[in-house]
């Protein structure tokens, strides 16, 4: 049994327990997320709202019985309430983040104690138990060296297995079991790279690649973390979901990077909290109904405050760009208190217009132009005709994704014209953009390719794509599983903005996630009917690359195809470039 496995099987704390009381397993924070900025632990509690006062009461007397026990008194809870629950936090040391679970479960095992009238254990005993695991963990050297680098104002990035200080070329990695001493380190050597955070419900993926593409152009050794891969310059480190933590370490401690473009999605926010506190600026794009119900994340607020987290990375002189036209974003700015540069599509926008009068940058949208005001001066930066992925204005979203790239640029000091470069070279590639509205010519036919999968994306896509002329339009249409049926048939129904004449319902074996074979296609077939389609104009594939196939086989010149492709991506594409 490695280090890491005993200290996560160390101790097993029950706690008593109801059938309207739920509790899931504690896990550890490393970084900023949505309750707050510190290290430590948290538990979810389900419970009747009824109860979430006298919950929070109880935790706020016994998690500080425990953390003085422990002899963390410098340690601090914290409890935000939702709709049907509780999350319940304590802070703890850096080096004490297996130990620090238990030790809310300790608090934890005498709150449900109370609440429900039982006995508990002895609590003697069970701080015993905890400061065994802790004298375990406790690893003086890294303390030593986060307090020595916190001093230095240089960046600290703790995993179970390595520890670094700075970023990309200012930085240098060590095994957490042997860590030098404060004085052996070469701190002239260390430093941190410009980083900067996006997230969003969506458009946070394309925004990373044309925040990468401008410091590319301005000459920097960008890298970004994605839900794709992990890149450096051209350089792709890892493919697959990197969206969060880990995949921001691994970029991060790059020895090529020069700036770091990290996309941050919500999992990771709320399981384990974002990796640094030194950005100069993040960004939010919009907020919208997606994956709802995890940690107390309920519902469309609740994510604007998750999303929000990523101000918590902001170093002192750090900016948070928000989208002014998205409301759920701009009711959560009111909540916080950071230096905020709004974008909008509106130059009109109150957002837009109070900035102005306040003088604070701001970047909007003004007659087919994409403009910048620094705070004193109006700077027309480029033609939307100039950005490839607004195809001329008519993909707003992509005018949206490319203000905030815009606004990224500016606050890390690139100037001008490697911002207008950058924008103008980003093509709706599958090199520069893969899975966001890539076009191909098959057969005469215009045939685009998204991995959109909610309301809000398909709405986007289908928006700007029915205004493309076309004889005849085709959409492949799939869903995972595990949304309900109510969502599949209302994003159904959005995607008949497209205004399609034939529908292909695609299954997706892979994401059933508890459904049975033919039922999603048979959801997305009723509502496509529902919308006015004739039943022989709605088809059923049994994969995305057959899907793929039905179409571009019916596709004549002047026809117009969209392929919401979920899975099987590099079969279509394959499907797409190898074409007779």
């Amino acid at each position: 049994m490695d280090r890491i496995e005993e200290l996560e099987t160390a101790l097993t704390i029950a706690s008593a327990t109801a059938d309207d009381l739920g509790v899931d397993d504690a896990r550890r924070l490393t970084g900023p997320g949505l309750l707050w900025d510190r290290p430590g632990a948290v538990i979810d509690v389900f419970c009747e709202d009824a109860k979430r006062d006298l919950i929070a009461q109880l935790w706020e007397r016994h998690s500080r019985r425990v953390l003085d026990a422990l002899g963390w008194p410098k340690e601090d809870r914290i409890v935000r309430q939702f709709q049907g629950g509780v999350n319940l936090a304590i802070s703890a040391p850096m080096d004490q983040l297996y130990s620090s679970i238990f030790a809310a479960q300790t608090a934890w095992h005498f709150c449900a104690a109370e609440l429900l009238g039982q006995t508990p254990g002895d609590f003697a005993t069970m701080i015993a138990d905890v400061k065994t695991v802790m004298m375990k963990e406790a690893n003086p050297a890294l303390i030593a060296l986060i307090a020595a680098a916190q001093s230095r104002s240089v960046d600290v990035l703790c995993d179970d297995d390595e520890i670094s200080i700075g970023h990309g070329t200012g930085s240098q990695v060590w095994p957490v079991d042997s860590l030098p001493s404060p004085d052996q380190v070469d701190w002239a050597a260390l430093h941190d790279v410009p980083i900067a955070f996006v997230t969003g419900t969506n458009g946070k993926t394309t925004t990373t690649r044309l925040c990468a593409a401008i410091a590319r152009v301005a000459g920097m050794t960008a890298g970004l973390t994605s839900t794709d891969f992990v890149r450096v310059g051209d350089d792709i480190l890892d493919h697959g979901d990197y969206s969060g933590p880990g995949g921001a370490r691994m970029l991060l401690r790059d020895p090529r990077l020069e700036v770091a473009i990290l996309e941050v999605a919500r999992g990771g926010i709320l399981r384990r909290g974002l990796p640094s506190r030194r950005a100069r600026v993040a960004v939010v794009t919009n907020v919208a109904n997606d994956h709802l119900g995890q940690y107390g994340v309920n519902t469309v607020p609740d994510l604007a405050q998750a999303k929000f987290a990523v101000r918590r990375t902001l170093s002192e002189d750090g900016v948070l760009v928000l989208n002014a036209d998205d409301p759920f974003v701009v009711a959560e700015a009111d909540r916080v208190d950071a230096t905020i540069w709004w974008f909008s599509l509106d130059h009109n926008a109150p957002k837009i217009k109070t900035s102005r009068a306040d003088s604070i940058p701001c970047a909007y949208l003004l007659d087919g132009m994409l403009v910048f005001f620094d705070g004193k001066t109006e700077h027309l930066l480029t033609s939307v005709r100039d950005v490839p992925i607004t195809m001329n204005g008519a993909a707003k979203y992509n005018v949206s994704n490319a203000l905030a790239a815009l606004c990224v640029g500016k606050a890390l000091n690139v100037d001008e014209r490697f911002v207008r470069a950058g924008l103008a070279e980003f093509k709706p590639n599958a090199r520069d953009n893969p899975g966001r509205c890539n076009e191909f010519s098959y057969n005469g036919a215009r045939v685009f390719v998204d991995f959109a999968h909610n309301p809000h994306s398909i709405a986007a896509v289908c928006d700007a794509m029915s205004a493309i002329p076309a004889k005849r339009r085709f959409i492949m249409l799939s869903h995972a599983g595990d949304r309900s049926d109510q969502d599949i048939h209302d994003v159904t129904l959005t995607a008949m903005k497209f205004k399609p004449d034939v529908v292909v319902a695609v299954e997706m074996e892979g994401y059933l996630r508890g459904r049975k074979l033919g039922e999603i296609p048979t959801l997305i077939r009723r509502a496509a009917i529902d919308a006015g389609l004739r039943s022989d104009s709605v088809l059923s594939a049994g994969s995305p690359t057959e899907a793929a196939r039905i179409i571009l086989d019916q596709l004549q010149p002047g026809d117009l195809a969209l392929l919401l492709v979920l899975s099987e991506r590099d079969a279509v594409f394959e499907l797409l470039e190898n074409q007779p």
